[in-house]
């Protein structure tokens, strides 16, 4: 049974930064992409950003370019989530997700393109 475990989250003040984690409990490289979903009270659940398990290819949301990093560390099954200049319109549970589809390539998220789903780590960003 794939399971995935979100750590890293907290309480931060606006223009702090958080590391979040994703680890995988297989090798991530058996993904095809692992992604970061966050879902605030009351809002759709909002793709962040995406990253390519073989190409390191990677994809960011409008509404977090130049702010967040995703990176992955194939020897430690894990991917990363560098958070920086958070902004209070960043709180939400945050979701990593794995992607077994030969279709996927780097764009857009839905949340039907992926497969397996972790428990989430809640972001607060508030002074």
């Amino acid at each position: 049974q794939v399971q995935l475990a979100e750590s890293g989250g907290g309480l931060v003040q606006p223009g702090g930064s958080l590391r979040l984690s994703c680890t995988a409990s297989r090798t991530i490289s058996d993904y095809y992409a692992i992604g970061w979903f966050r879902q605030a009270p009351g809002k759709d659940r909002e793709g962040v950003s995406s990253i390519s398990t073989s190409t390191t290819d990677t994809y960011y949301a409008d509404s977090v370019k130049g702010r967040f990093t995703i990176s992955s560390d194939n020897a430690k099954n894990t991917v990363y989530l560098q958070l920086s200049d958070l902004e209070p319109e960043d709180t939400a549970v945050y979701y990593c997700a794995a992607s077994v589809a030969v279709t996927w390539v780097p764009g857009p998220m839905s949340q039907y393109e992926y497969d397996y789903w972790g428990q989430g780590t809640q972001v607060t960003v508030s002074s």
